[in-house]
């Protein structure tokens, strides 16, 4: 491959250099903007620069992992890259194709994705659409990019990308709030708080690590653990009744995703 710029090295970009470099990509195509000098890496054979400005060669695919807010001035330097061909493969929440469209040049080619911070332990999953322009073999690159950090799957509509803003990329931190949940109500049951924090932590991660490797859907795994008349019967009559669970997650993501398209606006 050519060379690839990676603009913006924080917590995701870094995961992807990772991953990229574990799955065997060469470091000398590897060149990292990032002007925080203290994130910024120190893998051998990578080139670090301080702005894209520094970057003469005209690269393969430049991957936008700067935060939202900053994109505007980022994309400034860029702009000269897309009549040369680059393709820009965006991981900031709620830029849409057309923003970068309206920045980059109508004709440029834009891959606009949602990866989630479960990347940064490479079990992410990340939901990608592109622009006309970009060929097969351009997705495909993209795709091998991304797959450095987990699953990766594609939605030709782009509207699709709200909703799963809403259920994958702001998803992990529903997870944590119900470990804190549960530990709380473990704590209000008489437990001690690090026993409870313990437990909420450990029975989360091994029933998340039991759901990637069983072929038993949820519904199925969860029938498994709930003997008849049984606590489990009895907590899930709470959690599983109208106002239990499913509405408040319903109301969470809708609410999720609306702002999703309010930040795209």
């Amino acid at each position: 491959m050519g060379k690839l710029l990676l603009v913006g090295c924080g917590k995701m970009g870094g995961a992807m250099l990772d991953g990229w470099l574990a799955r065997g990509l060469v470091a000398a195509d590897i060149v990292v903007a990032e002007p925080v000098e203290a994130i910024r890496p120190r893998h051998a054979g990578v080139r670090v620069v301080s702005s894209s400005t520094e970057m003469t060669e005209t690269p393969e695919i430049v991957v936008l992992a700067v935060k939202p807010q900053s994109m505007d001035e980022t994309l400034i330097d860029l702009r000269r890259f897309a009549g040369q061909g680059s393709v820009f493969l965006s991981i900031a929440a709620g830029k849409t194709l057309g923003y970068f469209a309206a920045r980059l040049g109508h004709s440029a080619k834009i891959v606009r994705s949602m990866p989630n911070t479960p990347a940064a332990v490479r079990q992410g999953i990340t939901v990608a659409t592109a622009a006309a322009s970009v060929t097969a073999a351009e997705k495909k690159r993209c795709h091998e990019l991304l797959e450095a950090v987990g699953q990766v799957l594609w939605a030709d509509d782009e509207a699709l990308l709200d909703p799963v803003t809403a259920l994958s990329g702001s998803g992990p931190a529903y997870v944590f709030l119900l470990v804190e949940a549960m530990a709380a109500a473990g704590e209000k049951a008489g437990l001690p708080a690090d026993m409870a924090m313990q437990l909420a932590r450990a029975t989360v991660a091994g029933s998340g690590e039991l759901l990637r490797q069983s072929k038993e859907p949820a519904s199925q795994l969860r029938v498994n653990v709930t003997s008849p008349g049984g606590t489990t019967a009895a907590a899930l009559q709470v959690l599983m009744a109208k106002d239990g669970i499913q509405p408040v997650f319903d109301k969470a993501l809708a609410a999720a995703s609306n702002r999703s398209k309010e930040l795209a606006g």
